[in-house]
Formats: C-alpha cells, sequence, structure tokens
C-alpha cells in the first residue's frame, strides 16, 4: 500500500527545505523527497554563501519577503546555535551616472529602502574609498550601504532546515527521483523510479532546473535552466588589504549595462580568497548533461572584465571556480502558483538567479497556505497568470 501525507515538497533546496520544516513545525504529516542529498552541488544552492539585502532593487514585493526571512533565520539561530547569516553590510556601486537614475539598480535599491524605511546610507566616491579601500571607485562613482545586509551560509541553512524538519516529524526520502505526478481522488500520486507510490494530498514543487521536465507544459517552456559560474581569487599577501577584505561588506556593483555587473564577498577564509561572479548569458542547458567543470579561461574572462581595476589587492589566477544552475522564468521574477492542470500541485520557483534571501519566507508562506492559515505575506505577484496560465 501506498504511503499517505498531508503535503509531499519535491526537491529539498533552498525552498524546498524551508517548506518542510514550516509543514512539518505547523503539524502537517508531510514527506521531502529530493534526487540527490542535500545540501548538494548539482543545483542553485551551492558554492558557501549567497547575498542578502532587504531593500530589492529588482521589485518592492520582494522586500517584505527578505525582511521576514532575515527574521526566520535569526530564530533558527537562535534555536539552534548555528551562524546562518551574517551581516557585514552590502555595499551597491553604480559607475558614473548610474546612482543619478531613478530606474538604475542603485536608484531602485535606495527607492526600497526608503520606502520600507530600511537603514542605508548613501555614499560618494571619496567616503567609499576612505571607508572600503578594498575598492578602486571612480570619481563619479556612488554607493549604497546597507548594514543590515551581508550573506548566508547557503549549505547550513538547508542541512538546519531539514535537521529540524526531521526533528519536527517531517520524512526525508534522500536519492529518490520523481517520476510522475497523477491526480487522484483526494490528492497526487507521486511515483518514484523505483516504482513506489507516495500519496499526497498536498504536492509542492520545489525542484529548481528538474522542475519543468517533471511539470511537463507550460512549465516546461517557462522554467529554463542556465549554466552559471562563481570563482574564488586569491588575495595578495598586503595586511592592511587582507584586513579589509576580511571585514568588508558583500557588494554588488553596476559599470555599465546589466552585462556588466557583477558582484562578490568578504574573505570569511581568513583573507586567503575572495567570492565573486557575473551573471552569465541565458543560454538553455540541461540539468543532467550541464557541463560542471570550468575552464580556466572562464575565471581569467571573469577577471579582466570585472575584477582587474576594481577589486583591489586581488591576484588573476582563480584559487578554484564552481558551476551551478539558475532556472530563469521569462521575466526573471518567481513562478509560484497551482499546476493548471493539478490543482493539488503548487509550484514553487523562486528562480532567476536571486531566490535564496526570499526562501525562508516563502517556505512559511507556502506553509501556512498549505495548513489553511491566514496569509501574511502576499505572494499574488509572482502568480501564474501572468504568464496566462491559470493561477488556482
Amino acid at each position: 500500500m501506498a504511503t499517505a501525507f498531508d503535503v509531499a515538497i519535491v526537491g529539498l533546496g533552498a525552498v524546498g527545505s524551508a517548506t518542510l520544516l514550516q509543514a512539518a513545525e505547523r503539524g502537517l504529516r508531510c514527506v521531502g523527497i529530493d534526487r540527490f542529498v542535500p545540501p548538494h552541488v548539482q543545483g542553485s544552492s551551492h558554492g558557501e554563501t549567497r547575498i542578502t539585502r532587504r531593500a530589492i532593487a529588482e521589485g518592492l514585493a520582494y522586500v517584505p519577503l527578505a525582511l521576514r526571512s532575515h527574521a526566520i533565520w535569526r530564530d533558527l539561530e537562535a534555536r539552534t546555535g548555528r551562524s546562518l547569516l551574517t551581516t557585514p553590510g552590502c555595499l551597491v556601486l553604480a559607475a558614473g551616472g548610474g546612482g543619478d537614475r531613478a530606474d538604475s539598480f542603485l536608484g531602485r535599491t535606495i527607492a526600497a529602502a526608503e520606502r520600507f524605511d530600511i537603514d542605508h546610507e548613501q555614499l560618494d566616491a571619496d567616503a567609499i574609498r576612505h571607508r572600503f579601500p578594498q575598492f578602486a571607485v571612480g570619481d563619479a562613482d556612488h554607493g549604497y550601504f546597507e548594514p543590515g545586509g551581508g550573506y548566508l551560509h547557503v549549505e547550513r541553512c538547508i542541512a538546519t532546515n531539514l535537521m529540524l524538519a526531521q526533528a519536527a516529524g517531517g520524512l526525508c526520502r534522500f536519492a529518490e527521483v520523481v517520476a510522475a505526478l497523477h491526480p487522484i481522488a483526494g490528492g497526487i500520486a507521486i511515483e518514484l523510479a523505483g516504482g513506489e507510490r507516495i500519496i499526497a494530498a498536498q504536492v509542492v514543487v520545489a525542484a529548481g532546473s528538474w522542475a519543468g521536465t517533471l511539470l511537463g507544459e507550460p512549465f516546461a517552456s517557462l522554467l529554463t535552466p542556465i549554466r552559471q559560474v562563481m570563482h574564488w581569487f586569491p588575495l595578495e599577501p598586503e595586511p592592511a588589504l587582507t584586513a579589509a577584505w576580511a571585514g568588508g561588506p558583500t557588494f554588488i556593483w553596476s559599470h555599465g549595462d546589466r552585462t556588466r555587473d557583477f558582484y562578490g564577498f568578504p574573505s570569511i577564509d581568513g583573507g586567503c580568497t575572495i567570492k565573486t561572479a557575473n551573471e552569465q548569458p541565458p543560454i538553455p542547458v540541461t540539468p543532467d548533461t550541464v557541463r560542471r567543470t570550468v575552464d580556466p579561461d572562464e575565471a581569467a574572462a571573469m577577471y579582466a572584465a570585472h575584477v582587474a581595476g576594481r577589486l583591489c589587492g586581488v591576484r588573476p589566477d582563480a584559487a578554484r571556480s564552481a558551476a551551478c544552475l539558475y532556472t530563469q522564468s521569462p521575466d526573471a521574477h518567481f513562478a509560484i502558483g497551482h499546476h493548471p492542470a493539478m490543482d493539488r500541485v503548487l509550484v514553487a520557483s523562486p528562480c532567476s538567479g536571486h531566490g535564496f534571501k526570499h526562501s525562508a519566507a516563502i517556505g512559511e508562506a507556502i506553509a501556512r497556505r498549505l495548513a489553511g492559515e491566514t496569509d501574511i505575506l502576499d505572494l499574488a505577484e509572482f502568480g501564474l497568470s501572468r504568464f496566462d496560465a491559470p493561477n488556482k
């Protein structure tokens, strides 16, 4: 006989693990299923860190999610004694007149901070040089500093979610591939590749780059996996700069159009390396065949295009690099809503490369909905109706 649950979560990365935790702690009989053993290096949630900030330039609808996520992570830290969220601040930089345009990334960041009364400072080039000497800004450059920003320890966040979920009674099924979902009376039948069947009253699909293949249309067309790379560059042994990098903020730097944006982190390994990356061209890949190795030429191109002349004390030969996956929607915003052909299947794709910092709140919001609780966060802007698909 198939095992029955109130909720099954397919995919236990950032959002899936957060949803499993929140559902289990609400007393729902729940199971989480992942084709790997999370945290793992096959999807979108690995590589040590992800930037977090509360003033979100990508849209005002994201700000409440970021604010709530920070509160949840602080609660999890207090409960477990683990460090999940580190807040050395986040610095947003814009070249030339980029900081003077309301429609620029920097301008939208400032507007979001002002709208939600988020603590921040606006900095000119001299102030940036004085406070953050690791950044070689030009005389016309501008900056925004958010002291509550920083980074998340991503593998640790996922592991903590899963540990607490299991302690609350949630079941985890690792190294299990979901082959198909079928509507049945009163629920969904989940067919595992090994032949086992699991029954759940409701299913959440948070499978990232594997979601499109599992769900079929319209999601196979809407959710596009894209290969991304991260690089760790070594630092010169200069004590002043090493200290600046070790104690500095995360950063996002726009030095032209959006293809010229890049971002990075302080040194979290004692001043040996810093991690930095940029968004790669949106060339579709498949998650099972994507090239996971990173060529030295890719690191060299990253250094030449972004790092050289901007990040002080950073050496050109990458100490290591890693590949991960984005799952891109057509408008680069989240896709959260019910499958048009299976109203008991909720698709949760906080994708397009900016999902992790919102994941704790999204997991909570989804679990509240599954448990029949009143919504405290509005996810309507991320609904599927904007893609001409029914949003139940």
